[in-house]
């Protein structure tokens, strides 16, 4: 990335890795948005999304405030 003409250092703390984002988008929050108890549930999964934001360093500082 470092490379790109366009890259501005600026910019770094927006920067997240495609294995860090596939990560966070694949959890139940997402995946069971379609389940009849979605809502019900909603706090677990947000509480497994955010345990997954903290802990995995490919998503990048912006993403985890």
């Amino acid at each position: 990335m470092k490379n790109w003409a366009q890259y501005d250092p600026a910019t770094e703390g927006g920067i997240s890795q495609l294995e860090g984002l596939l990560s966070m988008f694949s959890s139940n929050l997402f995946k069971r948005r379609m389940d009849p108890d979605y809502f019900s549930n909603m706090k677990t999964y947000f509480g497994e999304l955010f345990e997954e934001v903290v802990k995995n360093d490919k998503i990048g500082p912006f993403l985890k405030s």
